[in-house]
């Protein structure tokens, strides 16, 4: 018999949050990886780890760009998105531009030179929609009330379509809300790690509402997991949801951050936001049995590892002289 030939894998966004920590999963499976990112962004992973990567610069909305890093790819993840959820509904045009024909663009490419498999992070806290129940089930309606849950939903469509035209084989992971290391704490979205480092940094956490908003919250090296599991699987099924599979109120993650980092929380209380879903939570039944994936680590336990490495990323004072 003709030896296995581990496939080659390309990241699509590679020196994101996300992409990093999949990048570290991919090479501990052994795995030959590429990452293409815009030039001007630093990679998230450690020098070792950096260096055996094949790094690819380009813009996800260059048709030749991506076409280029296509070349040679057997699975190609695919989390480039050029909007933020709160903010795709400005401007949709831009939204459908630069995301959907782009991943279209990169769809075509993917035919073109014989890559077996895209798997699509799509997003599990907006292409439901209002939830009629939770948790949500796969097969829950899809109506998305942003730009951003509607533009991945049409994705996703699109990965139907080829696979139906081409032949070309797919995975969609409905992510629920990632945290952990690396996660940009000046970022406009984030709980979690905005959250702690406001906590850390003894400033004043303001809340939309009295708190009790609940969604859920999955620890990133979780995620990575399933995203290795996703790029091997060749069962029937091609969309799963990626979360805890339960749900944490914003003050539960103040309280969660207050007990490992043994620091209050200054917390302000404004009113609540018009658009915010009282309660999303996302059921994994369908990963644990097709993947078989399951979420591992703690909710407390993820906040101890998110508050070490940024105590360990943090200025360190200068020596007197």
């Amino acid at each position: 018999m003709p030896a296995v030939t581990a496939p080659r894998c390309l990241v699509l966004g590679g020196k994101g949050f996300i992409g990093s920590h999949l990048i570290d999963a991919l090479l501990r499976e052994g795995l030959a990886v590429k990452a293409f990112d815009r030039a001007n962004i630093p990679p998230l992973n450690d020098a070792a780890t950096a260096a055996r990567v094949q790094w690819i610069d380009g813009d996800f909305t260059s048709d030749a760009n991506v076409g280029a890093a296509l070349v040679d790819s057997d699975v190609v993840y695919h989390l480039v998105s050029t909007t933020l959820p709160q903010s795709s509904n400005a401007d949709p045009v831009f939204d459908v531009e630069t995301n959907v024909a782009g991943t279209i663009r990169m769809l075509n490419h993917a035919v073109r030179h014989g890559v077996k498999k895209v798997v699509f992070i799509s997003s599990g806290g907006t292409v439901y929609g209002i939830p009629r129940h939770v948790p949500i089930g796969e097969d829950h309606p899809t109506n998305p009330i942003s730009s951003y849950g509607i533009t991945k939903l049409a994705i996703e469509k699109y990965l139907h379509l080829y696979r139906t035209l081409h032949g070309l084989d797919y995975t969609v992971l409905r992510l629920s809300n990632p945290f952990g290391e690396r996660q940009r704490i000046q970022a406009s979205q984030g709980a979690v790690a905005v959250f702690m480092g406001k906590v850390l940094r003894g400033e004043t956490i303001e809340i939309w509402g009295d708190g009790s908003v609940v969604r859920d919250y999955i620890y990133i090296g979780d995620v990575a997991k399933a995203m290795v599991a996703a790029g091997t699987y060749g069962g029937d099924e091609h969309t799963f949801n990626i979360g805890s599979g339960a749900g944490q109120s914003l003050n539960d993650i103040l309280d969660g951050i207050e007990q490992v980092t043994g620091r209050k929380a200054n917390r302000r209380y404004t009113a609540a936001r018009a658009f915010d879903v009282p309660v999303s939570v996302l059921a994994i039944d369908r990963a644990k049995a097709a993947l078989n994936w399951s979420p591992a680590t703690p909710f407390l336990e993820g906040l101890r590892r998110l508050m070490a490495s940024m105590q360990a990323e943090a200025p360190q004072p200068s020596a007197k002289p």
